[in-house]
This record gives C-alpha cells, structure tokens and sequence, in this order.
C-alpha cells in the first residue's frame, strides 16, 4: 500500500494488485533445492522422475537431503542408481544453503513447504509445491505433466504469492533479577507460533502486549499468532477467519479461552507482540513454532513477534485468486451446501402436497348424515 498526499493536503493509497506479482528470473536459475515427503513410497518415483529430468534435460545442480540419499527403496527406483552420483546432499543445521540456490521444488504436502520456509531463516528463493501429500492446501502442482509446467516456472511465465513469516524472538531473563539468562533464540515461521499450557492441569495465564500496551490476558487452553497463510491451519480450526495470505496481517486466536466474549482478531502487520507468562500464573507455557522447536516459556521469559522482512514467494498454478478458492474448496469445502429448489420445483411440489392434503382430509372429516 503506497500512500500519496496532494497539494491541497488530501490523503489517497493506491493499493497493489495482487495479479501484479509476477516471477522475474534475473538470471537463469542453475540451482533447484528438491524437498521430498518422508516415509511414503508413493512420492519415490515421481522424485527420481523430477530429480533425473532437471539434471539430464536442464543441466541443473540440484540439491536433496542427505537422508534421502539413505532411503534403501530408493535404490530400488529405474535409472536413479545412475543419477545418484550427482545429486548435492546436504544436512539440516550443518550446511548452509544462503545463496546457493535458485529455487526450490517441494513433493508432498502442506509439510514439505513448511520444512522448505525453516531451512531459510533470511530471505527465501521461490517455492514450487507439488500436491503429493494428503491435504495439499499450500500444494497447487499436479504432477501428471510436470516437465510442462517446470518449464513454465523456469521461463517465467508464472504468478507469485508473497507469503508473510513472522520473526519470533525468545528472550530469557531470570524473574527475580530481570537480567537475561540466555541469548535471545530467533526463528521465522510461515504458519503460526503457539503458547499453550502443556501438560499442566491448569489454565494459561498469559499477558498480550501490542507494542508495548498491555491488551488482554488469555486464561484458557493457550494462544495462537498466525500469519495470513497460516489462518486456515491450526487458527482456523480454533474458529479464526480465513485470510487470503496476500492481506498483511497478523491474526490473534484463543485456544478453548474461559470467556465467552474472547474473539480472535486481527491486528497489522507492522506492529509488534509480547507474550508472556502472567505474573499469577500458576504454571508456565510452552511455545512451539510451525509444530517444531517446543521449548518452556518460564515466568520472566518473553516472546516477541513480528511481521518478517523475508517472506516465502510461493509460485501459482494459476493466479493468487484462482489457487487460493480452489484450495478452499478442494480441500476444506468451503461453503458446500445442497442447492435450494428452483421455484417450478417448489410449486410442484406444493400442489402434490396439496393434494394429498385434501386427500387425507377428507379421509380425517367424520361421516355426516342427511337430515
């Protein structure tokens, strides 16, 4: 959004189009990092289809975890004993891919994008998702003709969708002193941080801070900070609103909260969260971000959210619009309903039951006699 001010003072914003989102290669891309669904043997194929063609037909370096290489039915694939060779391992945590790749191909489902968004805690390259997984909400690619559609992507001709991560900081401080413990712990997610109550029998009792003024207090099961793109996941099922992940947002949803009046809301973008445990807490929190790194939060800790400056471009199948409804339908069925009966319907159906009405009414009239 670009706000301009006139001479006589008047305020406008022109707002982007989403359709103005395009893919634009600066150079060609040489480098593909390829993200494979784990423990299922249906996806096995269609990567050494993908991982042999990009390297034959497109003289591309492509890179693939280590563990894949490891997987022992691999080796049980045609053809892929002699691409093998060739493929660029690399381990989570040890090597870092900043820089050395283009872009990124995920085959699975919601998951493997997810996995892709944590390898990169800066800025990301563009995420082509292949719907080979179970729900495939973030996934738009039918892989049947993959070789048209990867030459589409490698050409350009393909529409993005900006997907905002937020940037969580931990910040550790003994409650008693108020000096920090620990160095801050930062991680970026592309769906959502969570603070529940964990195993503890008691209520969260967390304080929410919109920066720096005290807004709420959650008592309940926890608290939930999405992104856009992260409303229809866990937020959603916690009775969010679903927003398209182009809208820049930040949604705030309650966990089974002990009042009635307690709504999820949205707040912008821009601004910054504080949570923390609750002074009357009678236990600590637990956090955990897109489902991985759970960790304690302890009376005196501190988590911190913002709107990432690095969001994940996640390449259409159509358009912004077209992919985000379809996945709405497709996948949560969104506003599936029975048709009402057109009015010619209705009336038939009217003077049949009216019929039988008569019918039945006479049948209930007592006999009269003649006088």
């Amino acid at each position: 959004m670009k706000i301009e001010t006139s001479s006589n003072q008047r305020m406008t914003w022109t707002i982007q189009d989403p359709a103005s989102q395009r893919l634009t290669w600066y150079k060609p891309p040489l480098t593909v990092l390829v993200i494979k669904k784990i423990r299922d043997d249906s996806v096995l194929s269609p990567f050494v289809q993908l991982v042999k063609w990009l390297i034959t037909e497109k003289r591309m370096v492509v890179f693939v975890e280590h563990s894949v290489l490891d997987d022992p039915l691999l080796s049980n694939q045609p053809g892929f004993n002699m691409t093998r060779d060739k493929l660029m391992p690399f381990r989570e945590g040890k090597d870092d891919l900043t820089d050395k790749i283009d872009f990124i191909v995920c085959l699975g489902g919601d998951g493997t994008l997810l996995y892709a968004s944590s390898l990169f805690q800066q800025s990301v390259p563009p995420v082509m998702a292949f719907h080979l997984g179970s729900l495939g909400f973030l996934t738009p690619f039918e892989f049947v003709n993959f070789e048209e559609q990867m030459i589409n992507v490698l050409e350009g001709n393909a529409a993005l969708t900006l997907r905002s991560r937020l940037r969580c900081i931990i910040l550790r401080k003994d409650e008693a002193t108020g000096k920090p413990t620990k160095a801050p712990t930062s991680l970026l997610v592309l769906n959502e941080v969570v603070i529940d109550r964990g195993p503890s029998p008691y209520l969260s009792n967390i304080d929410l801070y919109l920066d720096g003024k005290h807004i709420t207090s959650v008592q309940g099961d926890g608290l939930i900070v999405s992104t856009p793109t992260g409303s229809t996941a866990y937020a959603v099922a916690a009775g969010a609103s679903m927003i398209h992940p182009s809208v820049p947002a930040i949604m705030v949803t309650p966990i089974c909260p002990h009042s009635l009046s307690f709504r999820p809301i949205v707040v912008p973008a821009g601004v910054e969260l504080k949570i923390s445990v609750s002074p009357e807490s009678r236990n600590t929190a637990w956090v955990s971000f897109d489902g991985r790194s759970r960790q304690e939060l302890k009376h005196g800790d501190s988590l911190r959210v913002t709107t990432s400056i690095y969001p994940v471009p996640s390449i259409c199948a159509q358009d912004q619009i077209t992919d985000w409804f379809d996945s709405l339908a497709e996948c949560l069925h969104w506003n599936v309903r029975k048709k009402q009966r057109h009015l010619d319907e209705l009336s038939d159906l009217t003077r049949s039951h009216s019929s039988s009405n008569d019918t039945l009414d006479s049948l209930d009239r007592p006999d009269t006699l003649d006088s």
